[in-house]
């Protein structure tokens, strides 16, 4: 009889629904997005997966709204209602005071700063999800420290969204790592914005200036389209794809050509876009210089010796590319990776798809706090 009342409280147990308790910080354009798409799929969730998930915290650089109960489609009115001043440690110690458990901290900022409380978070048992590449391309040190906490810990650190936006990337090469392939080379167009002006200005009778104000207008690029020009997002992506690797390097490793001239790259924002026209004839040297039936693609490629921790050559350049090839064949925004290991020999793993964009970069930090909230130890 004893054993029967176990087995019954047990089984119960086993069916009571998983609470995923969530705290984003950064809620600008992915940010927004993300809560908006958690909060309208949740009952859905909740009903296929038998996983609840409530976002107790929203916070921005500013201000913080707290809610035990989860926030609603009116987190907008309530924070602008309702968040105040904050520091760091107020929303762990909302979590210890209102015992919540199976804790994920979203990053979806862009803040150096923020970087350094990583620790502090797994320290008090939440799992990580970032769009945030910042803590993947600091010193070896902290990326180091950083793993081991979360090893000893048995905290999870997901950022699938740091290359490829919503693509199946940094997932498919750790699978191919962990099970012994051997990577020999990774190349390809890692930004959307860079994507879209060069599959544009390769394809049509346009100066270099219009094709970017274009991309400007149209939300491709940062405020700051220098921010994509200079190619360090770029050469951040290819360092946390070496360091899946194993690979023992550092951001000044990357090799990176700088797209914006000499002169312009210290000048104030207003200024860079009053003379943006200066962009034309360099380009256009540069474009007709191309062989016949070839494109300009701004290339990330990581190659060498993979099989060294030190052995990678890390370059990002922009190159003339075959029209017929898969990279030459681009269109609009897409990114596209292509993967060569010793066993698929000349014909590479080829991922392509929108790499850029703040819903599809939403929809894949998603992804992630799923995938958390599946893990068993929840």
């Amino acid at each position: 009889m004893l054993d029967e009342v176990v087995l019954d409280k047990i089984d119960l147990e086993n069916i009571r629904k998983k609470k995923i308790n969530i705290a984003i910080f950064g809620h600008g354009n992915v940010g927004s997005q993300l809560i908006d798409q958690i909060v309208a799929s949740r009952k859905e969730i909740s009903e296929r997966r038998d996983m609840d998930l409530s976002i107790f915290a929203v916070a921005n650089s500013e201000h913080l709204l707290l809610d035990s109960n989860g926030v609603d489609e009116n987190w907008r009115f309530e924070k602008a209602k309702k968040g105040k001043k904050y520091q760091v440690k107020d929303v762990i110690n909302f979590a210890r005071r209102h015992n919540l458990r199976n804790l994920v901290l979203v990053d979806n900022t862009a803040d150096r700063e923020f970087v350094s409380h990583y620790q502090t978070f797994v320290e008090h048992d939440f799992h990580l999800v970032s769009s945030n590449k910042i803590a993947n391309t600091l010193n070896l040190e902290y990326y180091r420290n950083l793993r081991k906490l979360l090893k000893f810990k048995k905290r999870h650190y997901l950022y699938e969204t740091n290359v490829g936006a919503g693509l199946p990337l940094i997932d498919t090469i750790k699978l191919l790592h962990l099970s012994g392939e051997n990577i020999t080379r990774i190349r390809g167009v890692f930004s959307g914005s860079l994507s879209f002006i060069f599959n544009t200005f390769s394809k049509e009778e346009r100066n270099f200036s219009s094709v970017l104000r274009s991309a400007i207008e149209q939300g491709f690029t940062e405020p700051d389209p220098r921010e994509d020009l200079c190619g360090n997002d770029v050469g951040r992506k290819l360092l946390i794809l070496a360091r899946e690797l194993d690979l023992h390097n550092e951001f000044s490793d990357v090799s990176i050509q700088n797209l914006v001239p000499k002169d312009l790259r210290q000048v104030s924002k207003e200024e860079f876009l009053q003379r943006i026209n200066e962009l034309d004839v360099p380009f256009e040297i540069k474009k007709k210089n191309l062989p016949k039936e070839h494109v300009l693609r701004y290339v990330a490629d990581l190659h060498g010796d993979l099989s060294d921790t030190k052995g990678a050559v890390l370059n990002v350049n922009l190159v003339s590319i075959p029209q017929n090839s898969m990279l030459g064949a681009l269109k609009r925004s897409d990114s596209l990776f292509e993967i060569y290991t010793e066993s698929y020999g000349e014909n590479p793993i080829v991922i392509q798809g929108a790499g850029a964009g703040a819903a599809v970069t939403a929809r894949g930090v998603f992804g992630d706090i799923l995938r958390i909230g599946d893990k068993d130890y929840f």
